[in-house]
């Protein structure tokens, strides 16, 4: 990327923390496991994995680390995938819960239907290398978005994969796919603010 390799941090509450982890490894930078405001420090970007939404919330009202989020968000990359993409938007329905709010879209949770409503499909993408493969779990979907927001996939008419400035957001989980083009594409937009 630059004179050092940049270091992302993965923020490990809970979801699939560490296939992010991997990913980004795989793709030569080095990923470090956040579970502290303190560990916010030194970080080129971070990723907000999956699972779910108000427990991450949860978690996050202690020890000042939402203000800490809050804080670095707005400034450092940052890339939400599923749950990690609810927390970054300005509106949450069914049911409406508070998030950092620095994305300018709004979601609906759960909106495909529960756990075995889960889908692997593909479908084209703004992506250079043609139609991505997208693993939905329990998917928000994204009902609205800013006039900054650029949709960079869709699914059945919806975004699905988005970007507004140093922010990325997917409803599906690319860290267990196969495709590692939205892990570089985040990659791309750290490199570009450093």
């Amino acid at each position: 990327m630059s004179e050092r390799t940049a270091t992302i941090g993965v923020l490990a509450l809970q979801g699939a923390f560490e296939a992010h982890a991997k990913a980004l490894e795989s793709l030569g930078v080095t990923a470090r496991l956040v579970r502290t405001p303190g560990e916010l420090k030194g970080l080129d970007g971070l990723i907000i994995p999956g699972g779910e939404s108000t427990t991450f919330l949860k978690f996050l009202e202690r020890d000042g680390f939402l203000d800490a989020l809050e804080g670095f968000v707005e400034s450092t990359p940052t890339f939400g995938t599923c749950a990690g993409a609810i927390l970054l938007a300005k509106e949450v329905r069914n049911p409406e819960q508070a998030s950092l709010a620095v994305l300018d879209i709004a979601v609906e949770r759960n909106a495909y239907g529960r756990q075995i409503d889960s889908a692997i499909i593909t479908e084209p993408t703004k992506l250079p290398g043609g139609p991505l493969e997208m693993v939905f779990i329990r998917a928000p979907r994204i009902t609205h978005i800013g006039a900054g927001v650029e949709s960079l996939a869709e699914r059945d008419g919806s975004p699905v994969l988005v970007r507004q400035g140093h922010l990325l957001a997917a409803t599906f989980h690319p860290e267990l796919g196969h495709d590692a083009r939205v892990h570089q594409l985040f990659l791309d937009i750290v490199a570009a603010k450093r």
